[in-house]
């Protein structure tokens, strides 16, 4: 009759110890997407900084691409309400338009050697291009860490315990359609 309890005790220990490891382990994969989040949200703060010096470095010399120069900041405000907001979605969206304004932003600074030769304009252009590289690879990285997050959750048996403790699925940075067709370079310079 010992052994039995013995046994009987022994599973039930084990049991509570694996699930104690799944938790822990749903615990750092939660963090892993926060922590993700957050470094995107660290290089989106940063662009945020540099934009309206590109922008008013580029108003010296552009004086009749207003428009131009108008949606980058409209699609800056967009990204940075949706940061604000905590809605991943619609940071998707608004990354998008900015992109595409930066784009054009750039393109039709082609058209203005003085520009394009402003020492001031190439630092930001280079910082910026580099914050955009930085930001797509935090983007790859939190993707990740949340489809990580989700799988595990769905799983079982972490299930059992995902859902008896709430623990919820992180959205993915989803892109627009237009960013990820091929760039009309034609376009660009109309």
């Amino acid at each position: 009759m010992e052994i039995l309890l013995f046994v009987l005790i022994g599973t039930v220990v084990a049991i509570l110890i694996y699930g104690v490891l799944i938790y822990n382990n749903l615990v750092r994969l939660k963090h892993d997407v926060t922590k993700a989040w957050a470094n995107i949200d660290v290089l989106l703060k940063q662009r945020h900084d540099e934009l309206p010096k590109l922008v008013e470095t580029c108003k010296q010399y552009m004086k009749f691409e207003q428009e131009t120069l108008e949606k980058v900041m409209q699609a800056r405000a967009a990204v940075n309400n949706a940061v604000r907001q905590g809605d991943v979605g619609a940071v998707g969206a608004a990354e998008s338009q900015l992109r595409l304004g930066l784009g054009n932003l750039f393109a039709v600074a082609e058209n203005y050697p003085d520009l394009k030769a402003n020492e001031t304009f190439l630092h930001l252009q280079s910082r910026i291009t580099g914050l955009e590289n930085s930001i797509a690879d935090r983007r790859e990285f939190y993707n990740e860490s949340a489809n990580i997050n989700n799988v595990r959750i769905e799983q079982f048996p972490d299930i059992l315990i995902a859902q008896r403790l709430g623990f919820k699925p992180a959205d993915l940075l989803e892109f627009d359609e237009a960013e990820l067709t091929d760039v009309d370079m034609g376009q660009l310079f109309n």
